[in-house]
């Protein structure tokens, strides 16, 4: 089956929670194998398609060229968001300290002067230097422009002069999820994952 099988799908727990993000392929494994069904909006809510009921939609209401995923006997719309059949937990999700994974968390901004900037004018700062006792974590490790990285120095933000923006903390799942979404997946996803309509995560309130 060719198609659009790049796409990314969101999945929801058996209670609407969303637990994970999967590729077109695995939804679609998912779905056939009955262990899930396909979530579409229609008329301002949501309805739940089983397997042949998506099938079914989709033939009744062929899919533009650019939601579709062909073979030789169908035309299937490309589902973007799947409610598990029996799964009701929320799994433990342990985010990986990276550089980019705080880039992401501080959304590309400069914790100390605000402004934000693409990832090669960014570095990592040590809130409280290493030297001082600090330690390598999320806690206290913030994304800094190349500038104010250098000017904060091996001092502590105080000593600089300069304030944080907010504390840094560890991200949750659904947290660093939101800020890796593209703009398309922020629209289609947003109610499920709870971003704010102007793009800003709920944890920045």
């Amino acid at each position: 089956m060719g198609g659009r099988l790049d796409q990314r799908v969101l999945v929801l727990n058996r209670l609407w929670q969303p637990v994970n993000i999967v590729g077109l392929r695995r939804a679609l494994s998912l779905l056939f194998r009955e262990r899930a069904s396909v979530v579409h909006p229609d008329d301002g809510t949501h309805r739940v398609f089983p397997a042949a009921e998506w099938v079914a939609h989709s033939r009744a209401k062929p899919p533009a060229s650019d939601e579709a995923i062909r073979s030789p006997s169908l035309l299937l719309r490309a589902p973007r968001v799947i409610l598990l059949a029996v799964y009701d937990k929320v799994p433990r999700r342990e985010i990986r300290f990276s550089r980019r994974n705080v880039y992401l968390r501080d959304q590309h901004t400069c914790q100390y002067c605000g402004r934000r900037f693409a990832e090669e004018e960014l570095n990592l700062d040590h809130v409280v230097p290493r030297d001082r006792g600090g330690v390598t974590s999320w806690e206290n490790i913030v994304t800094a422009c190349i500038r104010c990285n250098a000017r904060k120095a091996n001092r502590l933000p105080t000593q600089a002069g300069m304030a944080l923006q907010r504390a840094p903390q560890r991200p949750k799942w659904r947290m660093l999820v939101s800020a890796s979404l593209s703009s398309a997946e922020m629209e289609l996803w947003r109610e499920f994952l709870d971003v704010a309509p102007s793009g800003e995560l709920p944890w920045k309130a």
